[in-house]
């Protein structure tokens, strides 16, 4: 599945495989930082973002026969925790080193590949029978191309209320959405997961860190925040 030809690529201790090239990169360290990987991972060991998981599972149905792709992977929370409970076969793509390692170590029994993925997707045609995009940049044609036909693509989009207590209201994308993927897919469904936690304040500190609009205000100690997701299921064209 893996198609890393005229790439060259290393294995890194952890088990990821590492597909980055000089041209793919923007940064001297692309995509999510250590710090930022670090605070998203003790929210989610906290439950906060468990609801969330649970509706992405819910809407995007994968069974233990399923090839799952998640590009723009992050640390693999989602992906890694829904393939533990499911059994589907799993693999990531993420831009950021520190995400990928984090995902490798926490969940070795996924593939979980650094590359650019707005550039290419490292894998051969029709590979997957779903693919999803949490929360990432997203690659139309290339979701379409390493997709099956009649294959299932899940966008989860931060809805207008998702940290709404930390950074006002946000924009609805999800029309914005539909029309970018309507050339090579079909919405055949669309809901939202919201979650509100209390969050003690060094909780609000790793939020923070996920945070790339500028703050409505700055928090001052603990305080309720909401989660919240539009998800939108498509169909392969």
């Amino acid at each position: 599945m893996l198609c890393p030809q005229g790439h060259s690529f290393d294995i890194a201790r952890s088990g990821y495989v590492n597909l980055l090239q000089p041209g793919d990169k923007r940064s001297k360290q692309p995509g999510d930082t250590a710090t930022a990987v670090a605070g998203r991972r003790r929210l989610h060991d906290r439950g906060f973002t468990e609801p969330l998981l649970r509706a992405i599972a819910e809407i995007a149905a994968p069974s233990p026969e399923d090839i799952v792709l998640d590009a723009g992977c992050g640390d693999g929370f989602y992906l890694g925790t829904a393939a533990g409970r499911t059994g589907f076969s799993a693999h990531g793509v993420d831009i950021s080193i520190p995400a990928v390692d984090a995902a490798a170590r926490r969940y070795p029994a996924c593939e979980w590949i650094v590359a650019n993925a707005d550039r290419f997707l490292p894998y051969a045609s029709r590979s997957f029978s779903i693919v999803w995009s949490i929360t990432a940049r997203m690659n139309a044609a290339e979701f379409r191309r390493v997709l099956r036909s009649g294959g299932r693509l899940l966008v989860a989009l931060p809805a207008p209320d998702d940290l709404i207590e930390l950074r006002g209201a946000g924009r609805d994308r999800a029309a914005r959405t539909v029309a970018a993927f309507a050339g090579g897919f079909t919405l055949i469904e669309r809901r939202r997961a919201a979650t509100a936690a209390d969050l003690d304040a060094a909780a609000v500190h790793d939020v923070l860190h996920s945070i790339y609009r500028p703050l409505r205000s700055q928090p001052a100690g603990a305080m309720r925040v909401t989660f919240s997701l539009d998800l939108l299921l498509f169909r392969a064209s």
